[in-house]
């Protein structure tokens, strides 16, 4: 019986650590799982069908009670990610421009950058050749929030 006991309790120690340290389904969960249910099938064929269920429903029990707790506990938090990301690729402003304006490089172009137009910084992006920083482009072409440059001659 002790065996039994330990394969469970091991097996649900791990799902607990599954939920509460390492979120997703993993081999630490993956492992718990099988010995749990393991365990609960040697209770089964050692000691017959009243012991098992009463294993089994212990066993559900402590591991809800496992899941409800991790959620309480928010220990999810730890995992989870806080910031997002406020940027944007390219303003709507954009669509004031015009073709044949010129800026600057702000950033090599290997084919996209940051460019300077009108003082203010947007990705833009060659026709596929490099251009380095702080050379003069011309816009050749807007297509949907894409500005394409080349460089001036």
């Amino acid at each position: 019986m002790v065996g039994i006991t330990f394969l469970i309790l091991a097996g649900l120690i791990l799902i607990i650590a599954e939920l509460i340290f390492v979120p997703g389904t993993t081999f630490v969960g993956v492992i718990g799982l099988l010995l749990t249910i393991v365990g609960i099938f040697l209770v089964f064929d050692e000691y017959g069908d009243v012991a098992g269920y009463w294993t089994t429903a212990a066993t559900a029990t402590v591991t809800i009670i496992g899941v409800i707790y991790s959620f309480k506990s928010n220990s999810w938090d730890r995992f989870s990610l806080k910031s997002s990301i406020q940027s944007k690729v390219n303003d709507e402003d954009i669509f004031t421009f015009q073709v044949g304006e010129k800026g600057k490089t702000v950033s090599d172009l290997k084919p996209i950058g940051k460019a300077e137009i009108f003082g203010k910084i947007y990705e833009v992006r060659s026709k596929g050749e490099w251009i380095g920083a702080g050379q003069e482009v011309e816009i050749t072409r807007i297509d949907s929030k894409r500005i394409f440059v080349e460089p001036t001659k």
